[in-house]
């Protein structure tokens, strides 16, 4: 603590100038604190019941929030059913923090884990199989389905991006051609025009029998888009090994997936570790597309949350509770890299 303090005064308070400067934005800064906390929680209204006290008030009006929360967190989903489509993003969050876990971190392991958790919580939301009432894909929405399709397209999408890296430094010029063009060509696009593609023209172009469900063709055309980028993230990770490592494999007699698995991909996953968090990142943000292809996802639930005449004045609410939903995922996805990069480098030394 004394060295952080000691720092702090070596960096801010050097000079007379650096002191006045720092002074002026720590002042300023402790001002737009004591009026965000004003407005969020010392005059705010925090009841349902309370909401005529709204109007009294400058602070936020949470009432919004304990009267549409279950709007935002379900969705379409039906009201009696909550508890199935809470239950099933509590699994979803359960398979992430276990799989983040060192002791899950073995292939068996990690594979039946996800298989395990995306069957319950497709059983769970789905329902027919455990002679519950069905409730059809486009039912599912708020925060569950965000998880859901964040989940969906990094699992999805990890191994294909592995994949399409490794084929993209085959030694086959036919193989590597093939992956070369459709990297750079869904690269080329925009996501919203690959989403569009897959939800909308597909079902106008393919055959009834082999459309599938347009949740399933929406998950697939993202997790392809991010394993187009992953690919490319795994690829700077390849280059930055010695190409004398895999020669030195193949002199003690090892085989090409032996030395792929054994030597050259955990050093290709400690390269690619800051970019592929920065990644992961990214694609839970980008679930917000969807809202504009027909899901019900959590940003789509906030809208409709103060969509009626007696809510829509508290808009700002329901937004900063939203940003706060996101905030918390994708800060710890942030924390979680910052501990893998720190694991990492200790295990280099």
């Amino acid at each position: 603590m004394q060295r952080h303090v000691a720092s702090l005064k070596k960096r801010a308070f050097a000079t007379p100038g650096d002191a006045l400067l720092s002074l002026l934005v720590f002042g300023a800064l402790a001002h737009v604190l004591w009026l965000s906390l004003d407005w969020a929680v010392f005059n705010a209204v925090w009841k349902k019941e309370s909401v005529e006290a709204c109007g009294e008030t400058a602070g936020a009006c949470w009432s919004v929030i304990d009267a549409r929360h279950r709007l935002i967190f379900f969705g379409l989903y039906p009201y009696e059913e909550h508890w199935r489509s809470a239950l099933a993003c509590l699994v979803i969050i359960a398979t992430v923090v276990l799989s983040c876990i060192p002791w899950s971190w073995k292939t068996t392991r990690l594979v039946t884990l996800w298989i395990s958790g995306f069957a319950a919580y497709y059983l769970l939301m789905h329902g027919s199989l455990l002679g519950l009432p069905t409730v059809t894909t486009d039912q599912w929405g708020g925060l569950a389905l965000t998880l859901f399709l964040f989940s969906s397209v990094v699992l999805l999408g990890m191994p294909m991006g592995l994949g399409l890296a490794l084929m993209r430094r085959s030694d086959m010029p036919m193989v590597r051609l093939l992956s070369s063009l459709l990297i750079d060509f869904i690269r080329s696009l925009p996501l919203l025009t690959t989403l569009f593609t897959a939800a909308v023209v597909f079902p106008l172009l393919l055959p009834d029998w082999l459309q599938g469900d347009k949740i399933w063709r929406v998950i697939f055309a993202f997790a392809l888009f991010f394993a187009c980028y992953q690919a490319e993230v795994f690829r700077g990770g390849f280059q930055a090994i010695p190409k004398g490592q895999f020669e030195a494999g193949k002199a003690l007699g090892l085989g090409y997936w032996t030395i792929l698995f054994s030597i050259m991909l955990p050093q290709v996953f400690r390269q690619a570790l800051p970019s592929t968090i920065n990644m992961v990142v990214i694609t839970f943000k980008e679930t917000a597309i969807v809202i504009i292809i027909g899901f019900f996802d959590v940003l789509a639930s906030a809208n409709a949350a103060f969509g009626t005449g007696e809510w829509s004045p508290y808009y700002m609410e329901v937004y900063a509770f939203v940003a706060t939903i996101y905030w918390l995922f994708i800060f710890s996805l942030g924390q979680y890299g910052e501990y893998l990069s720190k694991r990492m480098a200790v295990a280099q030394r």
